[in-house]
C-alpha cells in the first residue's frame, strides 16, 4: 500500500510518500480501505516529535480515516452491527495517512447518511475529543455557558455546534474578527478576538457577571488564571492541550470560593474498552444530529494524500503546512481515493 511517512522530525516536508505491506487485523479489529484521512493538530505534533507513539500503534501519522471495511474479525463486527463492505469511520491510534489502516472495531462508526468520505474522515478525533471533555468531564448541561478558545480550529467547530444542539449557550474565542464572523455563522453565540479583548471580561460581561460554566482550553499557560476568574460558581475548566505552555499560575483561594473543577485529559492512549464507550455514545446521540442536519462537517481544504506541490514532496505536506499558518476555519482533510 501507499502511505506517508515521517522521513525525520521536523517541518511539513519530512512528510514523505512511501510502501508498505498491508496491516493485518488481528482479534477485534477491522481492515479499511481507507478513502479520506483526518489531519490534527497531534499529528503535528508527531511529526515535530513531540508526541510519542503509544506503545503498539503504528508510527504512521493520522488519527482518523473513513472508507469500506475490507476485512476483520467476523465475531467483532457482527457484534458491533457492521459487516466487510460497509462504510465506515473511525478512531485509531496512528496509521491513519496510508490507503489501508487497521482499526479496533468498538471505535468504528457508520458513515452518517449523506456524508462523503472526506466529511467523515473529519468527524471521529474532534467528535470522540469533545464528547469526552465537554460533556462526559465538563458535564455540560442545556442552559448552561460553554466557552471555546479556539472556536474555529476542529475543536472549536465541532464543540461549537454540538453544545448547541444540546441547548448550550457558546462564547468563542478566535483570532481575527473574520474568524470571530465564521464562528458565529456556526452557531456561536458570542465571538471575542483575543487579540484585541480580554476574554475573563468580556466573558463576564456576556453571563451578566455569572461567569461561564464551562471552559473547554487548548491553550494552558497564563490562560489558567484568567479562566478560573471567569468561571461561574461550580464551573468546570477542561484543559485538553498546551500550547501556551505547560507552566500555569492561579488564585487558589477562587477556587475553593466557586467550588470550581480543574481537570484535563489526552485520548490518543486511553484503551479501546474507553473508546468504544465513546463511540456508542456519539452514535445514540449525536450522528442522529449529522444525520438530520443539525450538525454539519466543516472541511476548509483536501489535498491528495501523495501529490506535492510548491517545493513539498506531498499533499500530507501541504496540509500540514496550512495547519501551522493558522489561515484556517476546520478541518483539513486527505483524499486517497475519489469520495
Amino acid at each position: 500500500m501507499k502511505c506517508i511517512e515521517i522521513r525525520e522530525y521536523g517541518a511539513p516536508a519530512v512528510l514523505v510518500p512511501a510502501e508498505r505491506p498491508l496491516p493485518v487485523p488481528g482479534v477485534g479489529e477491522a481492515l479499511i480501505r481507507v478513502g479520506a484521512s483526518g489531519v490534527n493538530r497531534p499529528d503535528v505534533l508527531q511529526r515535530m516529535g513531540h508526541y510519542p507513539v503509544p506503545p503498539g500503534a503504528s508510527d504512521l501519522p493520522g488519527l482518523e480515516v473513513a472508507g469500506a471495511i475490507e476485512s476483520g474479525d467476523a465475531a467483532a463486527l457482527a457484534a458491533a452491527g457492521l459487516a466487510v463492505g460497509d462504510r465506515v469511520c473511525a478512531l485509531v491510534a496512528g496509521g491513519g495517512y496510508a490507503e489501508y489502516c487497521v482499526a479496533p472495531v468498538p471505535q468504528c462508526l457508520p458513515v452518517p447518511a449523506g456524508l462523503s468520505d472526506v466529511q467523515a474522515a473529519s468527524l471521529p478525533e474532534t467528535f470522540f475529543t469533545v464528547w469526552s471533555n465537554v460533556f462526559d468531564r465538563g458535564r455540560l448541561q442545556a442552559g448552561e455557558t460553554l466557552l471555546v478558545q479556539g472556536g474555529t480550529s476542529g475543536i472549536g467547530v465541532t464543540a461549537i455546534q454540538m453544545a448547541k444542539a444540546a441547548g448550550a449557550t457558546v462564547i468563542v474565542t478566535a483570532g481575527s474578527d473574520d474568524k470571530c464572523a465564521e464562528a458565529r455563522k456556526l452557531g456561536a453565540d458570542h465571538a471575542i478576538n483575543y487579540r484585541t479583548q480580554d476574554f475573563a471580561e468580556q466573558a463576564k460581561q456576556l453571563t451578566g457577571g455569572k461567569g461561564v460554566d464551562v471552559i473547554l482550553d487548548m491553550v494552558a499557560g497564563d490562560y489558567v488564571q484568567r479562566e478560573v476568574e471567569c468561571l461561574a460558581d461550580d464551573g468546570r475548566l477542561v484543559i485538553i492541550a498546551i500550547q501556551g505552555g505547560t507552566k500555569s499560575a492561579l488564585n487558589a483561594g477562587l477556587v475553593l470560593r466557586k467550588r470550581l473543577t480543574i481537570t484535563g485529559s489526552t485520548l490518543r492512549p486511553r484503551p479501546v474498552a474507553f473508546k468504544g464507550a465513546i463511540a456508542q455514545a456519539l452514535r445514540r446521540t449525536i450522528w442522529p444530529w449529522l444525520e438530520q442536519g443539525r450538525i454539519k462537517p466543516v472541511v476548509h481544504s483536501v489535498f491528495p494524500a501523495l501529490q506535492g506541490e510548491g517545493g513539498l514532496p506531498s499533499g500530507a505536506a501541504r496540509a500540514h503546512a496550512l495547519m501551522e499558518s493558522g489561515q484556517l476555519v476546520g478541518k483539513v482533510v486527505l483524499a486517497w481515493s475519489e469520495a
